[in-house]
This record gives structure tokens, C-alpha cells and sequence, in this order.
């Protein structure tokens, strides 16, 4: 029978100790370059693999308004940000999204991650506007597979070419773009690259697109088996410099749940309450973030990063 002090493999697996009660590796901030906005988790398209669980409806994380943003722009610029990027969700179904690019737009680059699909077809005269204003828009277009098929057998019929013909607007009315695909386990990736430069030219799109991989991320709210980051992983597989490329070294997350903003650690743990950082930017950058969550194993061990290419801000 268990005695009474005893504590449990459970207790253990805290904050800042894994299960066996060893010392979680972790990451501190040292400056903030590109600030990232969750737009929300309704989308126009239903993904079984989505690893925001998003949906048409879907209010687990809420759309974000103009008036929650500004606040937060704000704080940003004073703390030197040098990048406005924004998620989802599908960030075109949600009605202020132009108006809040709109005043970004006025003071630092900035990256949208979409489907390409109809929301942003719909959208593309607001969109063409905002080339007149001071700073560069980037689009980073889903395209999970090279292949229309597979990609249509997960994203429903059609959306293969709608995100190809969005692709080519983009890069025709002179958007810089990039696209994200799916990495499956253990392929070969320069391999699939290369099937996807073929796919690109084959539309009539430069081959040297940056591509952006990502493992499967699991839904939200899964239990993931990872091995467990300690403080000794953090420095026996990575230095100083390397350590400084994890996006919980230089982003934070803006993200809206109850009626309230948070800042989130990082664009992949939104549905972990302790990746919640505080109200305030300024908060958030002072808090040891630690490698706990299982998509966390994934930045460990394959460099994975939402942040774009082509972005100058890491530069």
C-alpha cells in the first residue's frame, strides 16, 4: 500500500520536473523579433489532421478583433519587434483581419499562414490595397502534398487547385510566398522537396519557393510520447546559438480564449494553460519557458519552426 508522503511518478511531472522528478530543459527569452497573432481556430475547411483542430464554427480559441490586436502592436514596437505574423484557423475567414494588417503594415513586415483557399480569393481587391502600405505582405500557402489527390483527400475536392491558382496570383501580383507541406516519418526529405520544385514549375511557379516541413503535430489537447527535454539535453545537443533559434527565444503568441488575450509561448502550445504567459508582452518575456509540452520534442530534435525563410527577422 502507498504511504501517505510518498510522491507519485504524476506529482512529479510538473512545470518544471518530468516524471521521474529530473529538471526540464528550458528556454530563456532574450529579445522579442516577431510577434505572431492567432486569428482564431474557425476555418473555412475541416482537416482530420489538423493540429489547431480547426473548423467552420469552431470558437476553442476566439477570432481576433482590431481592438484586441492594438494593444499588443503597440507593446511590440516598443519592445522592438521587427515582424507581425498571424495564424489560424484560416486567418480570411475572420473580419477584421484586413483592417488589423492594415495597421501593422504601417510599422513592421508582416507573414500570413493560409489555405489559399476561397476565404482569401474572396478577399483579394482588400488585399491588393494593402501593397501601398510602407511594408512588405508574405503568404505561406498549405500545400500538403506535391500530389492533388492526396492533398484533396484531406482538404476536400478542389482546394489542391485553388491553393496552386491562389500560389500564382500571389507571385504574379508580386507577394512573396512560401508553402508548408507535411513531413511524414523518417522520409526522405530532399527527396519530397524536390517532387514539390518539379510540382511548382510544372504551374508556373519559381522553384525556389521556400518550403516549409512540419511533422505531424498530433490534435490538440492529445497526450503525445515524447522523451522527456532536461536541462542536460539542453546542453549536451545544443549551445548558446543554437538554443537562440527556438522560437520561444525571440516569439510570443497573442491568443484569445474566454474573452481574454493571453501571451502564449509559442505558436504550437496554445492548448496547454501553462504556455500562458501573462497579459502583457512584457511579462511574458521574462518568464523560463520550459521544454514541457510533447510538440516541444519536435523543436528539440528537428529544428521545426513556424518562423518564415524568407523572413529577415532572425538574420
Amino acid at each position: 500500500m502507498m504511504q501517505p508522503n510518498t510522491i507519485t511518478e504524476t506529482e512529479l511531472d510538473t512545470w518544471t520536473c518530468g516524471p521521474s522528478g529530473e529538471p526540464r530543459g528550458y528556454i530563456e527569452s532574450k529579445r522579442l523579433t516577431e510577434l505572431w497573432f492567432h486569428t482564431g481556430t474557425i476555418c473555412n475547411l475541416r482537416c482530420p489532421f489538423c493540429l489547431e483542430g480547426s473548423k467552420p464554427g469552431d470558437r476553442r480559441i476566439q477570432a481576433l478583433t482590431l481592438e484586441d490586436a492594438r494593444p499588443f502592436l503597440r507593446e511590440a514596437l516598443d519592445l522592438g519587434v521587427g515582424q507581425f505574423s498571424f495564424t489560424g484557423g484560416e486567418p480570411f475567414v475572420v473580419r477584421d483581419i484586413v483592417s488589423i494588417l492594415g495597421v501593422a503594415l504601417h510599422h513592421r513586415p508582416c507573414l500570413v499562414l493560409t489555405n489559399g483557399t476561397a476565404p482569401l480569393a474572396k478577399r483579394m481587391d482588400d488585399v491588393r490595397a494593402l501593397r501601398t502600405l510602407p511594408n512588405p505582405l508574405r503568404f505561406r500557402i498549405s500545400l500538403d502534398y506535391a500530389d492533388e489527390t492526396l492533398h484533396d483527400r484531406g482538404r476536400g475536392p478542389g482546394n489542391f487547385r485553388r491553393a496552386v491558382s491562389m500560389l500564382q496570383t500571389l507571385n504574379r501580383e508580386g507577394f512573396p510566398v512560401s508553402v508548408a507541406r507535411q513531413r511524414a516519418t523518417d522520409e526522405d526529405v530532399a527527396a519530397v522537396d524536390r517532387d514539390f520544385r518539379q510540382m511548382l514549375a510544372a504551374y508556373g511557379l519559381p522553384k525556389d519557393i521556400p518550403l516549409v516541413s512540419f511533422p505531424d503535430f498530433l490534435q490538440p489537447n492529445a497526450r503525445g510520447r515524447s522523451p522527456v527535454i532536461t536541462e542536460d539535453c539542453m546542453t549536451t545537443y545544443h549551445t548558446e546559438e543554437s538554443r537562440a533559434l527556438f522560437m520561444c527565444s525571440y516569439s510570443r503568441m497573442v491568443v484569445k480564449k474566454n474573452g481574454r488575450c493571453g501571451v502564449y509561448a509559442c505558436t504550437l502550445v496554445d492548448d496547454d494553460p501553462d504556455y500562458d504567459l501573462g497579459g502583457t508582452l512584457a511579462e511574458s518575456m521574462g518568464a523560463r519557458v520550459m521544454m514541457k509540452h510533447h510538440r516541444c520534442y519536435s523543436c528539440f530534435a528537428c529544428g521545426a519552426s513556424c518562423s518564415d525563410p524568407g523572413s529577415t527577422v532572425l538574420n
